[in-house]
Formats: structure tokens, C-alpha cells, sequence
């Protein structure tokens, strides 16, 4: 597995184009991917590529 499959708070937040901020309440809440080394937030970029079409696809259901 490439190193670059592996994202921090501010790599998502840069991806997603969103507040570093953001980035971490949203993986504290639950509504991102992702998952914890120590007290750091991780997230692969498959899952998180995955969650944006999920993302898409509910917002054309309304």
C-alpha cells in the first residue's frame, strides 16, 4: 500500500477543499471515514473517494 493512501486532518481538509477545522469535527463526529493512530486522525483516500460519490448520490435523491 502506497504511503500516499494514507491522509492526515490536513491532507483531507486540502483534498476536500474545507477548513482544517471542519475536516476534524467531521471525522469526530462520524461523518467522514476514518480512524485513529494515538490521538491523530487518519483516513484512507479509497474510502474517502467513496464516501464523495455516497455523498453524491444522496444529494440527487432529494
Amino acid at each position: 500500500m502506497p504511503n500516499d493512501d494514507i491522509m492526515t486532518t490536513k491532507e483531507l481538509a486540502d483534498y476536500l477543499r474545507i477548513a482544517e477545522k471542519t475536516a476534524y469535527r467531521f471525522a469526530s463526529e462520524g461523518k467522514v471515514p476514518g480512524f485513529k493512530v494515538g490521538s491523530a486522525w487518519r483516513f484512507r483516500k479509497g474510502e474517502i473517494e467513496r464516501w464523495i460519490a455516497q455523498q453524491e448520490q444522496e444529494g440527487k435523491q432529494k
